[in-house]
């Protein structure tokens, strides 16, 4: 195939590094890892020449399962491996090794999906392993029309943006699960509080114990099939409204 003038490998790695930017400004506007991987997908087609189209797989309690793709042609492709139970993206997440593939050489390598590969009208494949966390193990899948169409130095670069893009969605994913766990603190300390307010009110009300307050907006709460945060901002709210 010839060795790669060092002009268009410069441009290649200037289109790599462009996509991994513009991974890095989805990943500051946007929280659905789908809607991330998606975008992903379309930049990194954009960013290797001859690849036509792109997806993630990712294994979900061993069984592969297609996170983002750029059409829905692309899950044909996908499908196609794991109804074979081979292919180039189950042997990226087996094996941890990029996987640089043609039609003609897939028969030997997976005979099963073999079949597949020659109607499919794709000529090359190219999928690197992708591993983010316990959750997330899969690969990054590229697709070419073209027989020979990926060279060596589209496997190299595609593992290089793979790389990157590991390190950048754990970091993502490490903020979220940082939030949430927040969000929720957040939550319950409101409803800690709240339900507080709602014991004080019925203690001077009714000259009785925190604790038999406390039962009594459970005994309501089980009564009426109802939260106990929700029954106790109502509570609160009424009691807190000047009298008519």
């Amino acid at each position: 195939m010839g060795q790669v003038p060092a002009d268009d490998v410069i441009q290649r790695l200037d289109e790599v590094t462009g996509a991994l930017a513009e991974l890095s400004r989805v990943l500051d506007q946007e929280e659905d890892l789908s809607v991330i991987m998606e975008r992903m997908c379309h930049r990194v087609v954009g960013a290797i020449p001859d690849a036509d189209l792109a997806s993630v797989t990712v294994l979900r309690d061993g069984t592969p399962a297609s996170l983002a793709w750029t059409d829905r042609y692309t899950l044909s492709v996908d499908r196609a491996q794991y109804d074979a139970g081979e292919g180039p993206c189950l042997e990226a997440v087996r094996s941890g090794k990029v996987q640089h593939i043609t039609v003609p050489d897939v028969a030997g390598r997976w005979p099963a999906f073999a079949a597949a590969a020659g109607d499919l009208g794709i000529g090359s494949y190219l999928s690197a392993p992708l591993f983010i966390d316990d959750k997330y193990q899969g690969s990054l899948n590229l697709y070419g029309r073209r027989t020979h169409g990926f060279r060596a130095l589209d496997a190299a670069l595609l593992e290089l943006y793979t790389t990157a893009a590991e390190a950048a969605l754990r970091n993502t994913l490490r903020y979220l699960d940082t939030r949430r766990h927040m969000d929720e603190l957040l939550h319950a300390l409101t409803s800690r509080a709240v339900i507080d307010q709602a014991k004080g009110i019925l203690r001077v009300a009714h000259g009785i114990s925190a604790d038999e307050a406390f039962a009594m907006l459970v005994d309501r709460s089980q009564r009426e099939n109802r939260k106990l945060r929700e029954l106790a901002v109502e509570f609160v709210d009424r009691a807190a409204r000047p009298e008519a």
